[in-house]
């Protein structure tokens, strides 16, 4: 009898050769993403599928067998690479669904690789041993001879069908898991990618003659006040609303060493009305969905983005309402129109123009276009323009040079970091949001100097977050324990600050109150004083309301809402899953109810539905 040694027998067993190495893989992969890393169940979960696929090549690749093992190898490796990847950018797990969003992954490809730790990349290093060896034809014949044996039928039979099991023992139970990431670790990350591509992704839309404003505030628990606070008081007014890249909220008042870090937002926040408790809403379009939600006041769509999926609606919306009212409409963003599929966006919601790279031109560019100086600077003289037609304007205006991976050129610096925030992700976001604030401020100047601003309703918030906590290395997570105080959480992640800022009316004031990207439109409405009596919308007035539930998607698993005192982010359903307070120190009684949970879900369910069977601006 011949005895194989174990080299021996992975060099002429290539099945066993290629599923030693996707178990190192899956390896990598699990400690990366999931908080519990790899156990012994792993191998239950992720080795499954690969025989499934290495069983089809036993079965059907009578020629060129090796090769076959190579491809699907590198197939699959691309696959848990790609997961890693778009985990520490987004925080989610990818899938075949963002092969839409390749164009915009390969314009942030900076950001992308700037969050790679080297170590990823050992991933592919049995790829480029394997290349160097097929390099030297007398090994790669041996190799190729050696591995080119047929295994036995049977074997190869009851593999398969154990393997097929398996992989269905991990999948079916699983399905109706609530989170994403908790679905692909119940189920194994390749098991995931395979269900996802032939999971039924119809949706049980509500018929939209049963969806009525009285019904959503029904569920959202809305009440109307007989006589709302700041009604109509900035009628007449233009409105401009600023989107500031990727701010969050931690920067208001923040001084670090003694220096104040954007002086220019701490004044419009310190003489305005401030809204400390309002987060983010976008998910897959980022900053284009925060242009969504803001405009719409209806939640992002359930898969892809918002810019994607619903550009050819015809979405009720705050330009198309003011225009209603005598408004010239615009809107500012200095890169390309066709990113994110903005042009049809804009078409839909209705804005009278646009003004993209092609207006601001290539004079002082970072990242993807002009300055934010330059923005601002041809945007002030585009909006004296058009406060001359004797018309009120609303303008959308999107800055961008404060964008990940955060690295603006050194001539853009306006202040000196302590050593400690040099060559760190964090003191790089942090001297960018410098910069903004700095370009911000000559803007209001240049606003207030032009006589707009006084006649003005100017709102200020941050589109998405900038510091995703799941990309965070040791030194940056010790630096922002040091400026909160405490641990940096999911809480803090998505909390961006609203600024309601209009000469007369507002004054310094902090509102403790819940609020989200969907509230915008209906606080606009009420101090226009517009009537949404005949507009569906999903936000409420911020000026008369307490309470609010605010569901989350995408940067936080489905399920995921926020409510008066805590975040809730969802498990398989709501009794796994998990409490963080509101006030950032992780301590919290379980605020949240399931009825609220449920709420948020229904709240959802309304808006797919409700946009989903919206008609097509196309077919008019």
């Amino acid at each position: 009898m011949t005895f194989l040694t174990p080299k021996r027998l992975l060099s002429t067993r290539p099945i066993l050769f290629f599923s030693f190495i996707m178990l190192l893989k899956s390896y990598l992969a699990w400690m990366v993403i999931f908080e519990d890393g790899f156990s012994w169940t792993t191998i239950l979960k992720e080795i499954p599928f690969v025989l499934i696929v290495y069983c089809l090549i036993e079965w059907f690749a009578s020629k060129r067998k090796l090769v076959y093992y190579l491809i699907a190898n590198l197939l699959m490796t691309l696959i848990l690479f790609a997961v890693i990847m778009y985990y520490k950018y987004y925080g989610v797990i990818v899938t075949y669904l963002a092969l839409e969003q390749v164009n915009q992954v390969t314009a942030v490809k900076n950001s992308v690789f700037s969050l790679m730790d080297p170590y990823y990349l050992l991933i592919f290093i049995d790829i480029i041993i394997m290349a160097v060896l097929l390099f030297r034809p007398k090994k790669a014949l041996n190799w190729k001879k050696e591995s080119s044996r047929k295994e036995n039928k049977r074997l190869v039979v009851a593999l398969f069908t154990i393997s097929i099991a398996l992989c269905l023992f991990n999948i079916l139970p699983n399905r109706a898991s609530m989170n994403e990431i908790v679905k692909a670790e119940q189920m194994g990350i390749l098991n995931y990618e395979a269900y996802m591509i032939f999971s039924n992704k119809d949706i049980d839309f509500v018929d939209p003659n049963h969806i009525t404003q009285e019904k959503i505030d029904t569920v959202k628990k809305v009440e109307q006040p007989a006589a709302p606070q700041l009604w109509k008081m900035a009628s007449g007014k233009n409105v401009i609303i600023l989107q500031m890249e990727s701010f969050q909220n931690f920067l208001v008042n923040l001084k670090i060493d003694g220096q104040e870090i954007t002086p220019n937002i701490n004044k419009l926040v310190n003489e305005n009305y401030y809204f400390k408790h309002f987060y983010q809403q976008v998910g897959q379009g980022n900053t284009s969905d925060a242009e969504f939600v803001v405009n719409t006041s209806f939640y992002i769509p359930p898969r892809g983005a918002a810019t994607m999926i619903y550009a050819d609606k015809e979405l009720p919306s705050l330009p198309k309402m003011l225009k209603e009212n005598g408004y010239d409409t615009a809107t500012f963003h200095t890169n390309v129109v066709e990113f994110w599929n903005r042009g049809e966006l804009y078409k839909a919601l209705g804005f009278d123009r646009y003004y993209d790279a092609k207006f601001f031109g290539t004079e002082d560019t970072v990242f993807f276009g002009s300055s934010d100086e330059q923005l601002y600077k041809k945007t002030a003289e585009e909006l004296d323009r058009m406060s001359q037609n004797g018309k009120p304007f609303y303008s959308h205006i999107i800055s961008m040079t404060a964008h990940h991976p955060f690295t603006i050129p050194s001539d853009k610096y306006k202040m000196t970091l302590p050593e400690r925030y040099e060559n760190t992700f964090v003191g790089d976001y942090i001297r960018a949001q410098n910069y903004a604030d700095f370009a911000l401020g000559e803007f209001i100047a240049d606003l207030k100097e032009r006589g707009i601003w006084d006649d003005s309703l100017v709102l200020l918030y941050g589109d998405h977050l900038g510091l995703p906590v799941y990309s965070l290395d040791k030194d940056d997570k010790e630096l922002m324990a040091e400026i909160y105080g405490h641990e940096y959480s999911y809480t803090d992640m998505i909390n961006i600050p609203l600024v309601v800022a209009s000469t007369g009316i507002t004054e310094g004031k902090v509102f403790d109150q819940l609020g989200g990207q969907v509230d915008i439109l209906p606080t606009i409405a009420n101090m226009l004083g517009i009537s949404l009596d005949n507009h569906i919308h999903f936000g409420q007035d911020l000026l008369n309301q307490s309470y609010n539930v605010l569901p989350q998607r995408y940067y936080l698993p489905s399920g995921s809402f926020l409510s008066s005192k805590e975040l809730f982010m969802s498990g398989s359903g709501f009794e796994d899953g998990k409490h963080y307070s509101l006030a950032g120190n992780g301590d919290t009684e379980q605020e949240a109810t399931e009825d609220e949970y449920q709420r948020a879900l229904e709240l959802l369910n309304l808006s797919d539905s409700y946009v989903s069977q919206l008609p097509s601006w196309k077919t008019r």
